[in-house]
């Protein structure tokens, strides 16, 4: 196995841990660690977590660290080969050979090859990220596919051979969890899992990624959106909703909203289904003035 221990001038977890937060991107030391040993290892990174604790963001932020692309394969149920890796055009091959008359033409060629995701992060390994999202969402034949290009990063295209990457790519994949990974997926990867983060480094990264909010607001919100996410609700507030919150209420008690009716005012930026907000409706007034405590 080759080791790459210096990952454009990032030798160690904790200068990953430093460039991601220059990238605004807060990484515990398990986060930063996983994500450094696959890098120098050259192995997919394996992000599970709940919806909304920053999975895509993490990718996107080792993206912008490396100063590479990011390419996202977004998953879901009936993703197949085509999605993922190419297709040929058939109406412009269909039109090149009506224009070619009796002359030969090569229909295989370049120009008609559409690439998807993981082509393209095969051919340039070098300046990319590949991320595969919510691998759970696809179904199970999509990921024993997978398997093979997770193991020799290539791929056969019958019409013009196999197509190996240069270098092994960079390649993340995110999970919700709505289902369980075949253990062999598991194998080829570095994993993590990520959790919501605690209140102190979610207050943080609040005012990180909203700059006009004020630390005693992101504290109320992080502190009412802890209480919702302990409620039995469909869908969570995760990280980005916080952040949302955030600035929703801050933007509404600037043109005149007083506290906690901001936050009240506001609570659509944070729970976004109708059956959430009607059961946290009659409790919401005083979730909202323990959280300001």
């Amino acid at each position: 196995m080759v080791v790459r221990s210096n990952i454009v001038g990032i030798g160690s977890p904790q200068a990953l841990e430093k460039a991601l937060r220059a990238a605004y991107y807060l990484a515990d030391d398990g986060l930063s660690t996983a994500a450094y040993l696959a890098l120098a290892l050259g192995k997919p990174l394996l992000l599970e977590g709940a919806p909304g604790v920053g999975k895509t963001e993490a990718a996107k932020a080792v993206a912008a660290v490396l100063g590479r692309k990011l390419i996202r394969l977004q998953c879901y149920e009936g993703v197949d080969a085509a999605a993922a890796l190419y297709e040929w055009n058939y109406p412009r091959q269909m039109l090149a050979i009506r224009q070619a008359g009796e002359d030969s033409i090569d229909i295989y060629g370049e120009s008609f090859l559409i690439e998807r995701p993981m082509l393209a992060c095969l051919r340039a390994p070098d300046s990319t990220v590949l991320l595969i999202d919510e691998i759970d969402r696809a179904d199970q034949e999509f990921e024993a596919f997978l398997l093979e290009f997770l193991s020799d990063f290539q791929i056969s295209i019958p019409e013009r051979g196999t197509i190996r990457a240069a270098e092994r790519p960079i390649v993340v994949l995110t999970s919700n969890r709505t289902r369980e990974l075949h253990e062999a997926l598991r194998r080829r990867c570095v994993y993590h899992w990520i959790d919501y983060p605690d209140a102190e480094r979610e207050a943080r990264i609040v005012m990180m990624r909203a700059s006009s909010v004020a630390e005693a607001t992101a504290r109320a919100v992080v502190a009412a959106v802890a209480k919702l996410r302990r409620e039995p609700l469909s869908k969570a507030p995760g990280i980005a909703e916080a952040v949302d919150w955030a600035e929703a209420a801050t933007l509404l008690n600037q043109t005149g909203a007083r506290w906690p009716d901001a936050f009240r005012r506001s609570i659509g930026v944070a729970l976004k289904d109708e059956e959430d907000l009607s059961f946290i409706a009659p409790r919401l007034d005083a979730l909202l003035a323990e959280a300001m405590t």
